[in-house]
């Protein structure tokens, strides 16, 4: 449109208004050169991106405040559209997203729904269908998806279901009028985002008045502070070398029954979430809710700029000091009660040097990868290996179906052996890049998978501490890893066999994942309990925290632990992590459906699940009743929720205790 305006000579129009037409448009160009370059910015490290990404926030903060400024000469002069000023704020939303991908502190959520949520309620791109112009209901579909996308990040379910309705509607316009040829892959992207939110409703939790309560998995401060007691002290005290940090994550998905939307399956999505704290908002709900985690609502937050859509929020205006809980109505429609509105005073987009973002991060900072190749998950886990502090931990997690192969007949395959799992599917075009022999298969056993992650590919990052959390159904191959350098290392293995009814349930995400993103839904799916009024969750959530406390504080006194355990037991996600498996192991030994070793998740170094299933066994008379208490906290969980039946108790839930 620029370029019609230069082309007509400006005839009819002031020079003013013509130098602020000029300018705008160099201002939009300029943003648009910007983001488009954000693409081919690499996704791994820090110092690569971050003064783009300044350069790109600059100026749409200045396109922004121009656009706004000079709205009525625009409107004239330049034929500005309610649809293009959507356009500039869902690319700002954009950033805010990226932004919030590429640093993990969840207040970047905050400001992307901010923006996204203004686009909704001020109807910028209603009129997008009556343009003709396919291209244009197109940007307003991806919009769409990704506004789901940030309300699913954030836990703002009722919101996420309007938002799949209008979504539903605006893609039959699209189809309808245009037939376009990506109409099939609308319609499956329709279906994964229905598909993922029934997954990801493990049980409910109705408030008196039988409607559903949405609960936050992010870590809260009173979560944090309940098992922290001892970790400054005790475990500083026990370890030779001061307590470490987590400061590189790379989550890894590929479970093929499993629901996913875009590239982030639903393991992926939960520990994304288990590895990062409230945002502030929500701490300052959660002082006024101790007992809840509840989502809040930003939709009162309105950045600058924005005509003030406050008065189309249904059911009020949040404020700082009363965030309004979510409630769904049977048609899915929200009410909630707040105060007076929170404008922001400045648009604020951030930028600034990796190493002072890197001091300030309250998470870890984290990569997410989607059936990634070995060349790329090795790409990811070097740059989180360049970028750990001297205090850092790198962290990974796989989540996949695994691989078990075969052992070398001359012995000479060791990290290899057992398999690994699978994290890259293998095309059909990679079978002629395979040796002769390979295709045949009374030979194939002689060769290994290109396409799995083995142990011994991760050798080599051991040279610094390391946390690995493997959630497989070859998990077991990653249970003989050696720690070659004498560094820090931990890795947590999930059970490898599950009961019927948790197989038939694989859609809705891996059991152990579940247990360490939420231990008392995961509790729930295993007694075969679907939904709990508000209160007994409370009750249920309580035995669960006096565990998780009481299994610290036994580890502490334990003099069996590993000294690796004791170093990580002062970052916040790693002693929680470490805790939830505890009570997955002792959850699963007591339940008379799981049987066998390979029912039951393990851990390396071995912790000594005496501490659950034995008395006498930690340092200490009382060492043992705490351990006996630990096993009586699960059954009166059962106890409380009715499932009392599914568990045991006595000689045989003490068998093979010994990981």
């Amino acid at each position: 449109m620029s370029l019609d305006i230069r082309e007509n000579g400006g005839i009819g129009i002031s020079s003013d208004t013509q130098n602020v037409i000029y300018e705008f448009c160099h201002l939009l160009e300029k943003s648009k050169q910007l983001f488009n370059g954000l693409r081919d910015l690499p996704q791994y490290g820090h110092k690569q991106w971050q003064s783009h990404f300044g350069r790109a926030f600059d100026v749409y903060t200045k396109l922004w405040k121009f656009q706004q400024q000079h709205r009525q000469l625009l409107d004239g002069g330049y034929g500005l559209k309610r649809w293009q000023i959507g356009e500039i704020a869902s690319k700002i939303g954009q950033l805010y997203y990226h932004y919030y991908l590429r640093t993990s502190e969840t207040n970047y959520l905050n400001e992307s729904f901010a923006f996204y949520s203004a686009i909704r309620l001020r109807a910028y791109y209603s009129k997008a269908n009556k343009e003709e112009r396919p291209d244009l209901m197109v940007k307003k579909l991806r919009y769409y998806a990704r506004f789901v996308i940030v309300c699913l990040l954030l836990k703002k379910l009722p919101l996420v279901r309007e938002l799949i309705r209008e979504l539903a509607r605006q893609i039959e316009d699209y189809t309808g009028i245009y037939q376009p040829a990506d109409a099939a892959e609308w319609a499956q992207v329709l279906q994964e985002i229905r598909a993922f939110i029934a997954a990801d409703s493990v049980v409910s939790v109705l408030d008196q008045d039988s409607m559903p309560v949405v609960l936050s998995n992010r870590l809260s401060p009173s979560a944090a502070a309940a098992t922290s007691a001892l970790s400054t002290t005790t475990a500083a005290a026990a370890s030779s070398s001061s307590g470490l940090r987590l400061a590189e994550v790379v989550l890894v998905g590929n479970c093929a029954e499993q629901a996913k939307f875009s590239e982030l399956t639903l393991d992926m999505f939960r520990m994304l979430q288990t590895l990062e704290r409230e945002p502030q908002s929500q701490q300052q709900q959660q002082q006024q809710h101790p007992q809840h985690q509840y989502s809040t609502d930003a939709a009162g937050i309105v950045a600058s700029g924005f005509d003030s859509p406050l008065g189309a929020v249904a059911g009020g205006v949040v404020s700082a000091s009363g965030h309004r809980l979510y409630k769904q109505h049977s048609n899915g429609s929200e009410y909630g009660r707040g105060g007076s509105a929170v404008v922001r005073q400045q648009l604020q987009l951030v930028g600034g040097s990796s190493a002072s973002a890197s001091s300030r991060r309250e998470n870890p900072h984290k990569y997410l990868l989607y059936k990634p190749s070995l060349a790329q998950l090795n790409a990811f886990l070097s740059s989180g290996f360049k970028e750990l502090p001297a205090d850092g931990v790198l962290m990974l997690y796989l989540s996949a179906d695994g691989d078990r192969g075969a052992p070398s007949k001359l012995g000479d395959d060791f990290g290899f052996a057992e398999g690994g799992v699978l994290t890259n599917s293998m095309r059909d075009s990679d079978q002629s890049q395979l040796p002769p022999r390979q295709k045949r298969s009374q030979n194939s056993a002689r060769y290994k998978n290109p396409h799995c992650i083995y142990p011994g590919d991760l050798f080599p990052y051991t040279r610094k501490p390391m946390f690995i959390v493997v959630d497989s159904d070859n998990s077991s191959a990653f249970g003989n890893f050696p720690n070659l350098f004498g560094q820090p290392f931990v890795c947590l293995m999930s059970p490898e066999l599950v009961p019927s009814n948790v197989v038939d349930q694989r859609h809705k995400g891996s059991l152990f994942t579940l247990f360490l993103h939420s231990p008392l839904a995961a509790f729930c799916l295993i007694c075969n309990v679907q939904s709990l009024p508000l209160a007994l969750w409370d009750r249920a959530q309580a035995i669960v925290d006096r565990f998780l406390a009481e299994a610290g504080r036994l580890m502490m006194r334990s003099r069996q632990i590993d000294a690796a355990y004791l170093q990580y037991y002062r970052d916040d996600f790693l002693r929680l992590l470490v805790l939830r498996y505890l009570f997955c192991s002792a959850c699963l030994r007591l339940h008379r459906s799981f049987r066998g070793p390979r029912y039951y998740p393990a851990s390396l170094p071995p912790l000594p699940e005496q501490l659950l299933l034995e008395g006498g066994v930690v340092s200490g008379g009382a060492g043992g009743g705490g351990a006996v208490g630990l096993q009586r906290l699960v059954l009166d969980l059962a106890n409380l929720l009715n499932a009392r039946a599914a568990f045991s108790y006595g000689p045989a839930a003490q068998e093979d205790i010994s990981v």
